[in-house]
């Protein structure tokens, strides 16, 4: 498999008009990453990609952590990864998502920051 690499949500040019590729494991890596952060419902042809993790902020704290294992599920649906832990952190009024993952026999982990966060238990 192979995919165009990304930085910050960019292509990176490859200096003879065309586009850097990652292949294997790092593009695999680099398709969930994607999927993680960007926002489901964006694409207008392709409703179903990405996930609802930067909606996390806006629900309850009691809830953020069980909705966030749902999310990053709903998100990889259909990749060939399994999601193995998904960690939901709070600090300095931010929230992180960190998910391990097995892909293709190695273990792996991402993170993705999901927004500022307030305590308020409306």
């Amino acid at each position: 498999m192979t995919e165009w690499q990304m930085k910050d949500g960019d292509l990176i040019p490859n200096g003879a008009g065309g586009f850097e590729l990652v292949h294997g494991e790092q593009a695999l890596l680099q398709r969930v990453l994607f999927k993680l952060t960007a926002r489901r419902g964006a694409f207008p042809f392709l409703p179903e990609l990405g996930s609802k993790l930067h909606t996390l902020c806006r629900e309850k704290p009691g809830a953020r952590r069980s909705l966030c294992a749902q999310y990053v599920a709903q998100a990889l649906e259909g990749e060939e990864v399994t999601v193995k832990e998904v960690v939901y952190t709070e600090s300095k009024g931010r929230a992180q998502v960190d998910v391990r993952l097995e892909l293709q026999g190695h273990d792996a982990t991402v993170s993705v920051p999901v927004g500022e966060v307030t305590d308020e238990d409306d």
